[in-house]
């Protein structure tokens, strides 16, 4: 079986490559830009009707894409004004990269994002992701930092593969890029109101003004809300409504560039949710299928526990670049902070000694919870030198220091009880972590055509770990301390086939440090380690310029093996997580990007991916649902247990893709535009194990919006969801078959102002 599935994977492979190469070439891609590198360069303008050259920073100088020898999507301008125009949070980036997926168990908060099958379902408040998020060249290291909101953003770069190398923390599956828009020494700004269903109100906004010749301020704020859409219809309830929030982030920007060889940017930014945490619905999944249960009604949420959720984040970065005789230094210097509050009705229904129904089925056991990052402190600092002279060979060199401080506590309480009082178990859980790395990497020209690229990494990290109940029970401190090294590296190059054409391939290592987590919700329970995972990846690509650069494409074939990959396993019958390690986990899959100028009126862009994951550890075996679900796979050799040998990683769907097109013409004195698109996902598995019931049906989601430009203004509505497909996308297995759903449509309108 698994020499078929290779067979078909390597004949995927060469279609992809063989209709890339197919392609017409005529004219030479546009000469690469010359940007500030301590900024994300805008895109270069072409001829009329030619593509727009696209400038990155994934190897943290700014080169055209075409040159930097890795698969890389970047979304920016009218792509994010549509994905974002219903007031989404970072999980609208799911699905608009070949590879990339991204989902929460919290809602607005804790995204968990996944990039060519590896990510990490880890819901503790100290998971670490192998997926790393760089925000304007600070590292997000705790989920609650990871879903600050995208407003006033230049570009979003997804760089898939091992970043080991230039990142270095925690990204050995992938670097997700935020740059947001820089202080410029002109006038400028603009402001867009939205509203839409379900009481929506939407404001976000930009104002850049020059204080001097050589100082510049950008002030960037966003304000995202709507009314509780659904409703507990129970007598006496402690929670009534849910899924209304107020959103609220700002980030104001100060440039001093007294030359042109040297500037300080000054960036201080917040946020303040306040919302609901997501709805667990008690017994919606039918018995032996992935479907919704007959009747089922996303308006109503009977529920007798709470739910609530609270999130304030602050940070401030400043960096600062020289630009010296023959080299370049660049210091960036961050501090974040985060406190975060979210409690939830986790069995997901109502129940009087464990008896009465939600749906059609009965909640075992009460589950009220809530967990907390009451202290949470991350500083880093980085040194980095670069060579700023002509020449074949061009170099970047560096010096990292990460430290993080959280405290986590995690609570229950009793739903039987009048006014649901804290109930035995309350447990609280310090970490602190400590990490320094130097780095370096070269690029050398070896012709016109031939250019290689190598780096290397040295990382120390320190993790100390203490879990305790602090309710009376006798049960801890529990002490885990864990050091870990590695030494990562990459070798890359990138071959001119033609003017147009560009061929490129690339062998990476990356690493993940240890994890500890150490819920005591039962007197037995004790702190659980995951071993640091080390992966070694290999892909292979094209990207090209086709009829005469208007059109684009880019196709990569990958593969890769991680060794003690960091796994997370539910417990099977109450709330709690247990770090593991597979043995090996293998992956393999191809990626294409694509976009077209069809004409002066219609921009087209299509992205797809097949990605094969497969778990390779014929002894491990965990717990599955507590709950009357029906797992698949091989019994375990104990009681309510499975081997997971031979499964795909989990919320890992092996195929992705999407598709937008824009349509526009002159009317009147502006113009008119329509702006559709498209994601779709094949199913995937909820858990590391199998069963019928947590195995997510395919999905596809569109969004359509219309609307008038004209001067400085534009006017649009638009629909997200519009085929309003709502169906379990992710669940709660521990006592009954609780579903976590997808958004249904969303409608509205928008006004926006430019200046």
């Amino acid at each position: 079986m698994m020499k078929n599935q290779t067979h078909r994977f390597a004949a995927r492979s060469l279609i992809a490559l063989a209709v890339g190469a197919a392609f017409p070439q005529s004219a030479a891609w546009a000469a690469d830009a010359a940007a500030d590198s301590d900024a994300a360069a805008p895109a270069a303008k072409g001829q009329a009707g030619q593509l727009e050259t696209v400038i990155v920073t994934a190897q943290r100088r700014a080169e055209n894409i075409k040159d930097v020898p890795m698969a890389i999507t970047t979304l920016k301008g009218d792509k994010l004004d549509v994905l974002t125009s219903g007031g989404q949070d970072i999980r609208f980036l799911s699905g608009r990269s070949p590879s990339l997926n991204v989902e929460s168990d919290y809602g607005r908060s804790f995204p968990r994002f996944y990039i060519r099958g590896q990510g990490n379902t880890d819901f503790d408040l100290n998971a670490s992701q192998p997926v790393g998020l760089v925000v304007d060249d600070i590292v997000q290291e705790s989920p609650m930092l990871k879903g600050f909101p995208v407003f006033d953003v230049d570009q979003v770069e997804v760089l898939r593969g091992p970043q080991g190398t230039l990142f270095g923390r925690n990204s050995p599956a992938g670097v997700i890029k935020f740059d947001s828009a820089k202080p410029v020494f002109k006038t400028e700004g603009y402001a867009t109101l939205g509203l839409g269903n379900y009481g929506a109100k939407n404001a976000e906004g930009a104002y850049n003004l020059p204080l001097s010749d050589t100082v510049a301020l950008r002030l960037s704020l966003q304000s995202q809300n709507r009314d509780n859409r659904v409703h507990n219809s129970l007598p006496n309830a402690i929670a009534r409504d849910f899924e209304g929030y107020h959103d609220h982030a700002a980030r104001l920007q100060l440039l001093v560039k007294p030359s042109k060889d040297f500037s300080a940017l000054l960036n201080l930014h917040g946020r303040n949710m306040n919302g609901n945490a997501t709805l667990f619905r008690a017994n919606t999944i039918k018995k032996g299928t992935s479907d919704l249960v007959d009747g089922f009604n996303y308006d109503d949420y009977p529920t007798d526990g709470a739910n609530t959720q609270h999130l304030r984040t602050k940070g401030a970065n400043l960096r600062l670049r020289w630009a010296l005789d023959g080299l370049t230094v660049h210091s960036i210097s961050g501090y974040e902070s985060a406190d975060f509050y979210s409690r939830a009705d986790v069995d997901g229904g109502y129940g009087a000694a464990y008896a009465l129904p939600m749906g059609p089925g009965v909640i075992p056991f009460a589950l009220d919870t809530a967990d907390l990052l009451p202290d949470h402190k991350q500083l880093t600092q980085e040194v980095r030198v670069e060579s700023n002279y002509k020449g074949p060979l061009q170099w970047i060199a560096g010096l990292f220091y990460f430290k993080e401080d959280m405290q986590i506590d995690s609570i229950s309480f009793d739903t039987f009880a009048p006014g649901h009082p804290q109930n035995a178990a309350y447990s609280q859980q310090n970490q602190t972590a400590r990490s320094w790395a130097a780095f370096g990497s070269l690029n050398y020209t070896v012709s016109d055509k031939l250019k290689l690229r190598g780096g290397l990494r040295y990382t120390s990290d320190k993790k100390e770990f203490a879990a305790k109940r602090v309710d009376g029970i006798t049960a801890g401190p529990f002490q885990v301390d864990r050091d870990s090294s590695n030494v990562s590296w990459d070798a890359s190059g990138t071959y001119e086939l033609d003017k147009n054409t560009n061929l490129f391939g690339r062998v990476a290592t990356g690493y993940r440090a240890p994890s500890i987590q150490g819920r005591l919700y039962g007197l037995t329970d004790r702190p659980t380690v995951a071993n640091a995972e080390k992966v070694l990846s290999a892909e292979a690509g094209i990207k090209q310029d086709l009829f005469d650069k208007r059109a684009r494409l880019s196709a990569s074939v990958f593969q890769y093996r991680v060794s003690d990959k960091q796994l997370t396993a539910g417990s099977g019958a109450i709330n709690q997580n247990q770090l593991i390690n597979a043995d090996k986990v293998v992956g393999q899959g191809v990626e294409l990007d694509f976009q077209a100028n069809l004409s002066d009126s219609l921009r087209l862009t299509v992205g797809g991916s097949y990605n094969h994951t497969e778990i390779k550890d014929d002894k491990l075996f965990i717990s599955y649902c507590g709950g009357p679900c029906t797992p698949t796979n091989p019994a375990g050799p104990s009681a309510g247990t499975s081997y997971v040998n031979g499964n795909p990683l989990p919320r890992a769907p092996q195929w992705q893709g999407n598709f937008t097109l824009r349509y526009s013409t002159a009317m009147g004195d502006g113009e008119f535009f329509a702006f559709t698109d498209w994601a779709y996902r094949s199913s995937y598995n909820m858990f590391l194990y199998q069963a019928k019931e947590y195995k997510a049906k395919s999905l596809t989601e569109g969004g359509l919006r219309v609307g008038y430009k004209w001067d400085r203004y534009e006017v649009a509505a638009f629909a997200r969801n519009i085929t309003d497909q709502v169906q379990a996308v992710g669940a709660i297995d521990i006592n009954n078959l609780a579903a976590i759903t997808n958004e249904p449509r969303t409608l509205g309108v928008q006004f926006k102002t430019s200046f």
